[in-house]
C-alpha cells in the first residue's frame, strides 16, 4: 500500500497545473492525465539534442541585428564627435592666428549670399588680393587668416574659409569665365579708369 501511494504522488508531479485543474473540475481523468504526461516525459526524453528551435533562431537573429545597430549608432555617435573636435580644432587656429585688422577703406566679399566689408588698410587689402591673406568665418564676424593658418582651416573644415584669391588662382578656370573674357575683350578699357 506504500508503495501504490508514492507511485500515485510521483504520477501527480508529473500532471502540470493545468490538468489538475482540468482533474479537480471532473473534466479530465487522473489515470488519463498521467499516462499524457508520462507520454510527453518520454517524447522530451527520447528526442535527445535537437537543433534550435524556431523562437531560439529569431532571438539570436533579433540580437545580431541589434549588435547591428548598436555599432552603426556608435559609429555615427564617433563621426559627429570627431566633426566636432575638427570644428572647434579649426575655430581655435583661426583665435591664434588671426590678423589684425586696421584701416578705414572698406573691403567688400560675398558670404551666405549676402555682401560683408570689412576695414582694412592698403597693405592688407594687397595681401587679400594676392592670395597671402585669406577671410574665415568666426561665429558672427570675420576674421584675417594668413594663408598657411588658413591651409590649416580648411583641412578641419572648409567651410569657415569664405574668401581665398589664392585658392581661386590655383583652380582651373572654368568654360563660362573663358566665355566671359572672350566677350569683354571686344571691349576697351582705358587705362587712367580708376574703380
Amino acid at each position: 500500500m506504500g508503495q501504490k501511494s508514492s507511485t500515485r504522488n510521483h504520477d501527480m508531479a508529473k500532471i502540470n497545473p493545468l490538468q489538475e485543474q482540468l482533474i479537480k473540475a471532473g473534466l479530465a481523468k487522473k489515470s488519463k492525465a498521467a499516462a499524457v504526461a508520462r507520454e510527453q516525459n518520454k517524447a522530451r526524453d527520447a528526442k535527445g539534442p535537437t537543433g534550435p528551435s524556431e523562437i531560439q533562431l529569431e532571438a539570436e537573429r533579433m540580437r545580431v541585428e541589434k549588435v547591428e545597430r548598436d555599432r552603426a549608432l556608435a559609429a555615427e555617435g564617433k563621426a559627429k564627435a570627431r566633426i566636432t573636435e575638427l570644428r572647434a580644432q579649426a575655430r581655435q587656429i583661426i583665435k591664434d592666428r588671426k590678423v589684425p585688422r586696421t584701416g578705414e577703406s572698406e573691403y567688400r566679399f560675398t558670404a551666405d549670399g549676402a555682401i560683408r566689408s570689412l576695414l582694412v588698410n592698403e597693405d592688407l587689402r594687397k595681401k587679400l588680393s594676392s592670395g597671402a591673406l585669406v577671410i574665415a568665418r568666426m561665429d558672427q564676424s570675420y576674421e584675417l587668416l594668413p594663408r598657411a593658418a588658413a591651409e590649416k582651416v580648411r583641412e578641419r573644415d572648409a567651410s569657415l574659409i569664405v574668401l581665398d584669391h589664392g585658392q581661386d588662382a590655383n583652380s582651373e578656370p572654368s568654360a563660362t569665365s573663358s566665355e566671359d573674357d572672350a566677350y569683354y575683350a571686344q571691349f576697351k578699357v582705358p587705362d587712367d579708369l580708376v574703380w
